[in-house]
């Protein structure tokens, strides 16, 4: 995917002790065109797959704001690729509900904090540290229960609104940055269903490598064009209505 990103390009993988977050490490770290890969997890640490010095980056979480600030400031810019890969589809033990009566105050609330205040906080906080005046991306995680048009089966309840508000977010921001960096592509990436702690208790075996979907993610991320909008698509670069 970095054919189009300039030669020696860094990049930044959030999250990237989940299995997902780890292939995409490992997929840039062997790219030759990219020189540098810092890739963190929530314990501010480096994954194996990081070429990047994560000395003294400091613990933080999605659900704590001033430590998402402090990250911030640890790190070192220009980043001209950044992949945010937190999310939990399960918390505090609950899965996805199936129906209404299944909902509870702090499940949603919590389901919010995790997949979309907390995505957004990163962006409002890395942001500043992405290049200018060339191609940069900065590719989230998200999922196509998070289209409100394609809703056919219902139930998910907090995920797939976190979801639809996490889009929301990105559509926003991607607006207002491109007024200062023109060439930045904003994504929403469906994954497809991945095999992962995540999906395991809905799937089981029965879904696509992680290495399988970076690979396709990062093909679909070269392909789009910086419009001054988010785009939200498939691991197969094929659009998803929002």
């Amino acid at each position: 995917m970095s054919s189009r990103l300039r030669q020696g390009y860094r990049a930044l993988v959030i999250g990237a002790t989940g299995a997902l977050g780890q292939a995409f490490a490992s997929a840039l770290t062997q790219d030759p065109r990219c020189a540098d890969v810092v890739a963190i997890g929530r314990s501010g640490n480096a994954t194996s797959a990081s070429r990047g010095s994560t000395a003294g980056l400091p613990p933080w979480d999605v659900r704590d704001e001033a430590s998402v600030v402090a990250l911030a400031a640890a790190l070192t810019g220009p980043f001209h690729f950044v992949i945010d890969a937190t999310g939990a589809l399960t918390l505090d033990g609950r899965g996805p509900e199936k129906r209404l009566a299944d909902i509870d105050a702090i499940g949603v609330a919590n389901s919010l904090h995790v997949n979309a205040i907390g995505p957004l906080l990163l962006l409002r906080c890395l942001s500043p540290l992405l290049g200018r005046g060339e191609r940069v991306v900065w590719a989230k995680l998200s999922a196509r229960v998070g289209s409100i048009e394609d809703n056919h089966k219902g139930g998910w309840y907090s995920y797939r609104m976190a979801k639809a508000a996490l889009n929301q977010g990105l559509q926003t921001a991607a607006i207002e940055l491109a007024r200062q960096r023109p060439l930045l592509v904003v994504a929403a990436l469906q994954p497809g269903t991945v095999r992962s702690r995540l999906s395991e208790p809905f799937v089981g075996d029965a879904a696509t490598p992680p290495e399988t979907a970076v690979s396709g993610m990062l093909a679909a991320l070269n392909g789009l064009e910086p419009h001054g909008r988010a785009h939200f698509v498939d691991h197969a670069g094929m659009p998803i209505p929002w």
